[in-house]
């Protein structure tokens, strides 16, 4: 079961409610938890990718930790960023990777 979010109303909830109840109980509470249509790792590996092939790079660091919490592996997100390095461009994947380096070294 995914793990209920708090992120929008913790950082936004006075300054923008709205949009913080939308991120908490819309994307992360109705549209994550759809398990039993994608698992949170494949939700987890999709975000990473889009938000890469963005250069999101605040945004890909938050989304790498909740990718790790739901079993995406080091090997993984390497591969990930590997194939996505052609696709979204050299440089975003370098960035990626100073932040994947972040994450999955222990």
């Amino acid at each position: 079961m995914a793990k209920k979010q708090t992120a929008g109303r913790d950082n936004l909830g006075d300054f923008a409610p709205q949009f913080a109840a939308l991120n908490d109980d819309v994307l992360f509470g109705q549209v994550w938890a759809r398990e039993s249509e994608m698992s949170p790792r494949d939700r987890s590996l999709i975000t990473c990718s889009a938000l890469m092939a963005q250069g999101l790079f605040p945004q890909l660091e938050s989304h790498m930790k909740i990718a790790k919490q739901n079993g995406v592996t080091k090997d993984e997100m390497v591969e990930l960023i590997t194939h996505l390095a052609f696709y979204a461009g050299w440089p975003k994947a370098w960035s990626a990777f100073g932040i994947a380096k972040k994450i999955f070294t222990d």
